[in-house]
């Protein structure tokens, strides 16, 4: 049975394992390796739920959550749960494993891995290409061809991403912290902050950054597959946050300051009044034109 909690934009899901959707700078596609960028703020959550009579009727055979992303923006997900007590976790950028970069499968599997364990894993910023290395979440349009979902599985028909935790078996671990046991776990060098269906978004791959997938500590035995909670969590535009909330979205902490004081690119074509003037203001085949045409300046743009 699913167990979802949502507050101060922090979803805890399962029986105690916490997990945030963090803004941070888009890296450049390049083809160049960077380090992972900082934390700028958690993405706003909102309950699907909550808006059913205004949200498309696929998202309500699901449920789960909905956030918007600006496209000058990428996403990481933080994990933080019980240092005694850790889960397993599957990730899926549409139909596609974020883990393995393969299809979404039911089960889990250690060859190759497809979940992480949290803790020790701390956080995921994109999805792996191979060992070491993962290519940036970043959103972009469905039905242009360029998310995850598309070019894997040639279909775009979920988008977003979905969250499947699993808790382990009983008795492998402790409910409660060792009596003895003070530790603190901390992330090291890195900020962590303390603070209509047309118009979905799905994930797709962004620059590359170096990151680790912790292998499994535990053994893929340890994880009780009749124990879990899934989520999916639907992506939007701001305007299309604004039609279903009847908010207007936070703006984005990201600037074109922030991208050189971090000495990587801004491109103009991020900016989300363009984007919302494509909408609004070009027939759909000229929109598609015009993102496939920004697409292609995006690429060409030396990092």
């Amino acid at each position: 049975m699913d167990r979802i909690s949502l507050k101060n934009d922090t979803l805890t899901l399962g029986d105690g394992l916490a997990t945030s959707f963090l803004r941070t700078l888009r890296i450049p596609d390049d083809g160049r390796t960077y380090p992972l960028p900082p934390g700028l703020g958690r993405f706003p959550i909102r309950r699907i739920d909550d808006y059913a009579d205004k949200v498309p009727a696929e998202w309500r055979e699901h449920g789960g959550v909905f956030l918007p992303m600006y496209q000058r923006e990428a996403m990481w997900i933080s994990f933080a749960g019980q240092y005694w007590k850790p889960r397993a976790v599957k990730v899926g950028v549409g139909k596609v494993c974020a883990l393995t970069g393969e299809r979404w499968t039911e089960s889990l599997s250690s060859d190759p891995q497809n979940y992480l364990v949290a803790p020790p894993q701390p956080w995921l910023d994109g999805i792996a290409v191979k060992k070491g290395l993962i290519r940036q979440f970043v959103a972009m349009p469905l039905g242009l061809g360029y998310s995850v979902e598309g070019q894997v599985t040639g279909d775009e028909s979920v988008g977003g991403l979905q969250l499947e935790v699993v808790e382990p078996k009983p008795g492998r671990f402790p409910d409660e912290p060792p009596r003895s046991d003070f530790v603190k776990l901390r992330a090291a060098g890195r900020a962590m902050p303390m603070a209509c269906s047309g118009a979905a978004m799905g994930l797709a791959a962004g620059g590359r950054m170096s990151q680790s997938i912790y292998p499994d500590p535990h053994g893929i035995e340890t994880w009780d597959a009749t124990r879990t909670t899934r989520l999916f969590v639907h992506i939007v535009n701001s305007s299309i946050w604004r039609e279903i909330t009847g908010e207007e979205a936070p703006p984005s902490p990201i600037t074109a300051r922030d991208y050189a004081a971090h000495h990587l690119p801004w491109f103009e074509l991020y900016d989300e009044q363009l984007q919302r003037a494509l909408r609004d203001d070009y027939p759909r085949e000229r929109q598609k034109r015009e993102g496939s045409r920004c697409q292609k300046e995006h690429a060409a743009t030396p990092g």
